[in-house]
């Protein structure tokens, strides 16, 4: 049963978390680690950890996403594993809601997903060779009370990857969608004394990841859900 070898990650929408969780795994895995947010003076110590690069970029706009892979390219190689991390969220009653926002929580969650999977992919074909993994949440599956334009881009991403699965998968390129359903640990968003392992911990969520990144080709799976064990259904 042979795993399939993966040499470059890039993963778009870094930050704290589960995007650095990722980085310092696939790192200790021997990629090679490229990181992408709108600022990247928050990547400093991470990268230096990591021995990342980070590179600004805005994955809402194409000339800046198309920038962005050929820089990576350039200076590092072609990504085999794409991680699209990215989203926008804007609560509120849904008739107070403002559209200009809610056109900007869509394009960050979904659109800018497909301008990066785009780019992944092309560089992928060829090969026929790479994964892209999308990371979701509770949102991709159910809509919840005034966050309908979260669940409108969290749904419109999982729909893009399943798309892309079937389109893909018979082409070498492996894509997974990832249901983060609950709420991730972070140093600002600690768990009540009282509830051990109530939150998910973000170095298990990237051990997740890197367990689908290994699955041999016989057997992908498309989408994975993670919850912690106290999280209802």
């Amino acid at each position: 049963m042979e795993h399939p070898k993966y040499n470059i990650a890039l993963i778009v929408g870094a930050g704290e978390g589960l995007s650095a969780s990722l980085a310092r795994l696939l790192s200790a895995q021997g990629l090679r680690v490229a990181l992408a947010a709108r600022k990247i003076e928050k990547l400093g110590a991470l990268c230096g950890e990591t021995g990342a690069k980070a590179y600004a970029c805005d994955a809402t706009k194409p000339e800046e996403v198309e920038r962005l892979f050929g820089l990576v390219e350039r200076e590092i190689g072609t990504p085999d594993v794409v991680v699209y991390n990215a989203s926008g969220r804007t609560r509120g009653p849904f008739v107070e809601l403002v559209a200009a926002d809610v056109a900007q929580s869509i394009t960050v969650s979904a659109f800018g997903g497909f301008l990066v999977a785009q780019e992944a992919a092309k560089r992928m074909l060829p090969n026929k060779h790479g994964a892209i993994l999308f990371t979701g949440a509770s949102a991709s599956v159910k809509g919840y009370a005034q966050s309908a334009p979260f669940a409108m881009g969290k749904f419109a991403l999982r729909g893009l990857a399943q798309s892309m699965a079937r389109e893909l998968a018979p082409q070498g390129i492996h894509v997974a969608h990832f249901v983060i359903d609950g709420g991730i640990r972070s140093a600002a968003r600690a768990e009540a004394p009282d509830g051990p392992d109530s939150m998910l911990d973000p170095d298990a969520i990237a051990a997740s990841y890197w367990n689908v990144l290994q699955q041999p080709r016989s057997a992908w799976a498309w989408e994975m859900e993670l919850r912690p064990w106290v999280e209802k259904f």
